[in-house]
Parts: C-alpha cells; structure tokens; sequence
C-alpha cells in the first residue's frame, strides 16, 4: 500500500538546444497520460536524484547525459499522491530517441505554458518563461 502522505521524489530534466526545450508526452495507463512533461522519472527507494536522472534518461531516451545545477525543488499534492519534484538543467550526448513510444518534441520557451502539462510542472515553466524574458540563458 503506497502511503499518500509521503511525497514520490521525482527527477526531472530541463534540456534545452538552440532555444527550444525537450518535452516528452506521457503514455497511456500511466498517471497523467497525454501530457507533456520535462523528461525523468521516479526514484527507487534510497535511489540519489542525480542518479535516478541519468538512469530515467537512458531508460526513456537512450541518451547520455551531463547533470548540472538544479532548477527548481517543489512539492505538490495530487487528489491521491504528492510528488517531490527535482529539476535539473541537463546536457545530452546525443540526440534522444523515444524508447517507450512517446512522443519527443522541442518547443520554445514561451510555447511551453501552451502545453498540457501537470499542474505540478507549473511553477518551472513560469520560472523558465521569466528566465527567457529576462534574456539570461537562451
């Protein structure tokens, strides 16, 4: 039984090239199906964030990856589970392939609150759309 008060840590990556950011649609069955989120996934119990990134991103991707600072640290509490979220700006090796089925896109900044993303999501992408604005890091 998955206690509902104990938040799911979660990574997530924040990839961006040549102005656009990796978004990747999640799949059907799976919790939040059909939106679009920052690529990454859940950690293993005791499993380091940095780690479970670079393991998710192999998994969903087949990419290597360069973790670097973390974004932004957000709890958010679903009807039925909160999540601990971890985002971190990421750098890839190579380019990423779908290796579960789902979609990959590469979207501008100001195109990511157009998006369908979980409401967990939200404070990043007003933390990154502010970042673009402000012309820092493009």
């Amino acid at each position: 039984m998955v206690d509902e008060q104990t938040p799911v840590v979660v990574t997530a990556a924040v990839i961006e090239r040549d102005g656009r950011i990796l978004v990747t649609e999640r799949l059907q069955g799976t919790h939040l199906a059909g939106h679009w989120e920052f690529p990454g996934g859940k950690c293993e119990p005791g499993e380091p964030v940095v780690e479970c990134l670079i393991r998710e991103l192999r998994e969903e991707l087949d990419v290597e990856v360069t973790v670097g600072a973390e974004l932004l640290r957000t709890t958010y509490t679903y009807p039925h589970r909160a999540v601990e979220l971890h985002f971190f700006r990421c750098e890839l090796a190579r380019d990423p392939k779908s290796m579960l089925g789902q979609k990959i896109r590469w979207v501008r900044r100001e195109d990511l609150a157009t998006l369908r993303l979980p409401p967990a999501d939200r404070e990043l992408v007003e933390l990154l759309t502010a970042e673009g604005a402000g012309g820092s890091r493009r």
